[in-house]
């Protein structure tokens, strides 16, 4: 019979099962931090608008897309090759042919490398009304459904850096979007975790964790009628924020009207809640949604995710690809709430 002191003896870690990456993940309950102790001052770079390219236009590549408060451009730097017109003309049948290089291959590096710049140099979507949140999705998703119609495009990349910590080369809050012709190596290990996990119990495990933290509640920390923003039960790192669609969708782009309205409420309200819990953290957040590659993804569920860089990885993480997260997400949740 185990010892009743040794049942209430509190471990020094917790390790946790993601059952979509079907990775283990380590909750360090024994090092465990207090949510004010990723409180940090910041210096913020000061970029002067009298010097800053996304405040003068004029010297960018023309606008391919153009609201009240947010404009689109073609990088100036881009990660990926210009398409010539052939394979820029939507529906073409044109492909990106491989090459065979001894045991390797590879293919030419043509995409699409846009961004999505907000006009207010100072003010980040976590400072944003909620009107100016939703122009911010509808730009997203005007430029995802325009460059998912080109036939050699089969994934689309939305991305937001902040903070230099995060790789943000320029203050001035701005998002990017890159389309290109692979489905990168993250989000194919989702889908194959997603379908594996569809195939052997019948049912999205998405939509399965929703209902579950819901339920439970104790790691949410917003929701409203169509989307439910939530720390994961297996963070990755400290204060990671998931922002999922309440109804069961592989794809971003059968996004409608009310569900926009609603997504930009709860990606404002979880940026905000960072922005004041953390006192303006670097992060990065990122789309996850089923490719455009005509492919059948419909056991998907497409969502947000948001990673603050509360910590830096270190020689155990990187030896062995299993993260650590130095506060509970039912802890992390419970302080950010109290930001809404």
């Amino acid at each position: 019979m185990a010892n009743p002191k040794e049942k209430d003896k509190k471990t020094v870690s917790e390790l946790r099962f993601d059952i979509v990456s079907e990775d283990w993940i380590v909750i360090a309950t024994g090092r465990a931090k207090r949510p004010e102790d990723f409180q940090k001052e910041r210096r913020k770079p000061i970029l002067e608008k009298k010097d800053c390219p996304f405040c003068h236009l004029e010297t960018q590549l023309p606008p391919v897309y153009e609201s009240k408060g947010v404009v689109v451009i073609p990088n100036l730097y881009p990660a990926f090759s210009n398409p010539s017109p052939s394979l820029k003309k939507k529906g073409s049948q044109a492909t990106i042919p491989e090459e065979k290089v001894g045991p390797y291959k590879k293919m030419d590096g043509i995409g699409f490398h846009e961004v999505i710049v907000t006009k207010d140099h100072n003010r980040q979507i976590a400072e944003f009304s909620k009107e100016e949140a939703r122009e911010v999705i509808e730009a997203y998703y005007a430029r995802y459904t325009t460059l998912m119609q080109i036939k050699f495009v089969n994934y689309i990349s939305i991305f937001h850096n902040h903070g230099k910590e995060a790789g943000a080369s320029l203050s001035h809050p701005h998002s990017q979007l890159i389309a290109i012709p692979i489905i990168d190596p993250d989000i194919k290990r989702s889908l194959n975790g997603s379908k594996r996990y569809w195939q052997k119990e019948g049912k999205c495990p998405h939509c399965r964790m929703i209902r579950w933290d819901i339920k439970d509640k104790r790691r949410i920390v917003f929701e409203n009628e169509d989307f439910v923003v939530l720390c994961p039960f297996a963070s990755r790192v400290a204060f990671e924020v998931r922002i999922y669609p309440k109804r069961h969708e592989a794809y971003f782009e059968k996004i409608n009207d009310r569900e926009k309205d609603n997504l930009a409420s709860a990606l404002q309200k979880a940026l905000s809640s960072l922005y004041k819990g953390l006192e303006d953290p670097p992060y990065n957040f990122f789309l996850h949604t089923a490719p455009c590659d005509e492919e059948d993804h419909s056991h998907y569920h497409w969502h947000f995710e948001i990673i603050p860089k509360t910590d830096m990885p270190a020689g155990f993480e990187l030896a062995t690809g299993i993260e650590i997260a130095t506060i509970e997400p039912e802890k992390a949740a419970e302080h950010l709430r109290k930001f809404l």
